[in-house]
Order: C-alpha cells, then structure tokens, then sequence
C-alpha cells in the first residue's frame, strides 16, 4: 500500500512542479462558488459553507507547495 501511495505522491508532485498556482486558483474558485452559494436557496452546503473551507485547505496546501517545490 506505502508503494502505492508513493508513487501517487511522486506524480502528484511532478504534475504540480511546473503548474505551481493550480491549486490556489482552484481554491479561489471554490470560495468564490460558495460566496455565489450565498445568494441562492441552497441547503446544507450553503449553511455549513462547505466550498469555503474545502477551497481554503486547497489553496493553502498549493502555497505550501509551491513553495516547497
């Protein structure tokens, strides 16, 4: 399983090296679905902000990233 996710983990990063602000544009993008979220009668995803917090995490993890690599 370690074999596995090493592996997955060496593409991962060889896939982000060269598209270092990927992940903070995706992050973006979902805070910016969960501010439009806001002005529609959506459920728990809009209550919980869900997209919010998902695109937060994101965004930080691609700064780290792509600083560390």
């Amino acid at each position: 399983m370690f074999q596995w996710l090493n592996k997955t983990i060496d593409k991962l990063s060889e896939f982000l090296a060269p598209r270092k602000g990927l992940l903070p544009l995706i992050g973006i993008f979902l805070i910016v679905i969960n501010f439009v979220l806001q002005f529609l009668p959506a459920g728990w995803v809009k209550e919980s902000n869900l997209l919010m917090h998902i695109g937060l995490v994101i965004a930080i993890l691609g700064l780290m990233l792509a600083w560390a690599l």
